[in-house]
């Protein structure tokens, strides 16, 4: 399961959603605006306070950056492909 907490305004937000939907994976997207307490538990799950913040299986990924440089690297599909 894919986990992106995510803001309306945030381009970091849509362009990591822009990679996950070009590799046809289904994600649940966790909007953050207006509600500290969901805010809340992604500060306390990833120990950061920006979006997007990517779980894959529960796993902290980080945000769009570290997405990205998964993908570069040859990484991402495996994680995906190895999904619960």
């Amino acid at each position: 399961m894919i986990t992106v907490y995510s803001s309306d305004w945030c381009p970091f937000c849509t362009n990591a959603k822009r990679l996950l939907d070009h590799k046809g994976v289904k994600y649940t997207e966790i909007k953050v605006d207006n509600q500290p307490r969901i805010r809340a538990q992604m500060i306390e799950l990833s120990g950061r306070t920006s979006v997007p913040q990517i779980f894959i299986d529960e796993k902290h990924i980080g945000g769009c950056d570290d997405l990205y440089a998964l993908e570069r690297e040859g990484q991402l599909d495996t994680l995906i492909s190895q999904q619960d």
